[in-house]
């Protein structure tokens, strides 16, 4: 099988002696390219040269969510048709490593790969829905290119938190969950609406023809899979039912002060695969295969734990069987 290792050199838990055992391991298996990412956007770069050059049947990602993310934006730059892209692989080498964990994979690099080549050996693979987030038509962000997202997409307070995590790192912090958990507190202290959301959801009615709204809310968490994410090694089930076989999950909260913030905090913490957060300024929705979110004034916006800026209106597209996994 030809296959190409597109590599995060910065990948926070590798080393370019590990890189190179797993390098070995894989070659001994596969026809191997190997490419190391130079900026950001090369790894989706790769991946779509190795989709449209038709000869590619495996791009393996080493690296984090991120490198995983632009992979799966390469292999899907023409469209999500399972047939006519190279599968997809994944060695986990990030700090969290959310998509590889949900699909089953071991969170060490050496493990993970000794997975992967059986995987190859077996011939095993799963194909699994992914979302879509592009511009809303009529709007400001209608020219917004449409990105696909592997497990996670965040509009407001959690996108805010994504985004001050990322100025940390590039101020040489380095990526801890400790981090998070101080961004998260400076990101409520400084949340100017979290008493009144700005967020309104839009998404078809029961009726043909109808929209459904729900207005006011102030963050909202986007899931393809469950869990939405790790504090070490403690899975937060946000919207538990979340799964690669369905569309999409939304969790939202209409209201965060101190008590309600609280509640809502501790109930992430606790929260299982059976249950999730849960009261009456909170809002569970699952399967969606289209909706829209959009806010009277701009609010940040993440995509698999990567800031995208700020957007005032996104349209979320939840599409079943997109991408094929070697697993």
């Amino acid at each position: 099988m030809r296959a190409l290792l597109v590599v995060n050199p910065a990948a926070t838990t590798t080393s370019a002696r590990t890189r190179d055992v797993l390098t070995h391991a894989l070659a001994s298996d596969l026809k191997l390219e190997v490419a190391e990412t130079r900026y950001r956007g090369h790894a989706r770069d790769l991946a779509q040269q190795a989709a449209e050059g038709g000869e590619t049947e495996l791009v393996v990602a080493l690296g984090g969510d991120g490198t995983v993310n632009e992979v799966v934006n390469g292999l899907l730059a023409n469209g999500p048709d399972p047939d006519s892209h190279p599968r997809l692989a994944v060695v986990p080498g990030g700090s969290t490593n959310v998509f590889a964990r949900a699909l089953g994979l071991p969170n060490d690099v050496v493990e993970a790969t000794g997975a992967l080549l059986d995987a190859l050996r077996d011939g095993t693979e799963r194909t699994v829905g992914l979302g879509l987030a592009s511009g809303t038509p009529g709007t400001e962000d209608e020219g917004v290119p449409g990105r696909w997202f592997t497990f996670c997409a965040g509009f407001g307070f959690d996108a805010g938190v994504v985004g001050r995590v990322e100025q940390q790192r590039e101020r040489g912090k380095r990526s801890t969950h400790a981090l998070y958990v101080r961004q998260v507190v400076r990101q409520f202290m400084g949340e100017a609406n979290r008493r009144h959301g700005t967020i309104r959801l839009e998404r078809p009615g029961a009726t043909a023809g109808t929209t459904e709204v729900v207005e006011g809310l102030v963050m909202s968490i986007i899931c393809n899979t469950s869990p939405w994410t790790y504090l070490g090694n403690r899975p937060v089930y946000p919207s538990p039912e979340a799964s690669f076989d369905a569309a999409l999950d939304l969790f939202a909260l209409s209201k965060l002060s101190y008590p309600a913030a609280a509640r809502y905090v501790t109930q992430l913490l606790t929260s299982t695969p059976d249950r999730g957060p849960h009261g009456r300024h909170s809002l569970s929705l699952h399967d969606l295969t289209d909706f829209t979110l959009q806010s009277q004034v701009p609010l940040p916006f993440q995509m698999d734990g990567d800031h995208l800026g700020v957007r005032t209106s996104v349209t979320f597209t939840g599409v079943r069987r997109a991408l094929r996994v070697i697993v």
